[in-house]
């Protein structure tokens, strides 16, 4: 007896497929936002090498590590707390650049780029933190 419902061993692979690169869209929308370079998405990523950077950029995505997959999701998670907390989207995408005592008078965008994702991690829990008190 067959049954209509067959499972799909590729169905799992392009599930993965279709989030990396919906992630990926993201993170480089979040680029142009933020006015980065491609050197500083580069480390914002984990440091792949610049032709992965760029295939990335191009939406040719082969599985993102999960290492990566991590980053995108704290940087997409500071960029929605910036986007509460801030009705402006302007000052929200500006907020990562200037001086903040929270980073000992760094910017979020120089902690962030110390390049480990502990640091994605400081951000994102300060801002967490911030719009905590404001609820």
């Amino acid at each position: 007896m067959s049954s209509s419902l067959r499972h799909d061993d590729r169905a799992p692979v392009r599930a993965e497929e279709a989030r990396d690169r919906v992630a990926l869209r993201a993170f480089f929308r979040l680029v142009e936002l933020w006015g980065l370079t491609m050197e500083e998405a580069r480390v914002l990523l984990g440091r792949p090498s610049r032709a992965t950077l760029y295939n990335w950029k191009a939406g040719k995505v082969r599985g993102l590590p999960h290492d990566t997959l991590a980053r995108v999701s704290y940087l997409l998670g500071i960029h929605k707390a910036l986007q509460i907390l801030y009705a402006d989207p302007a000052l929200a995408d500006g907020w990562l650049k200037r001086p903040n005592q929270a980073f000992g008078g760094q910017s979020a965008l120089e902690r962030l780029l110390a390049g480990d994702v502990a640091d994605l991690a400081a951000v994102r829990a300060h801002l967490d933190a911030a719009r905590g008190a404001w609820t």
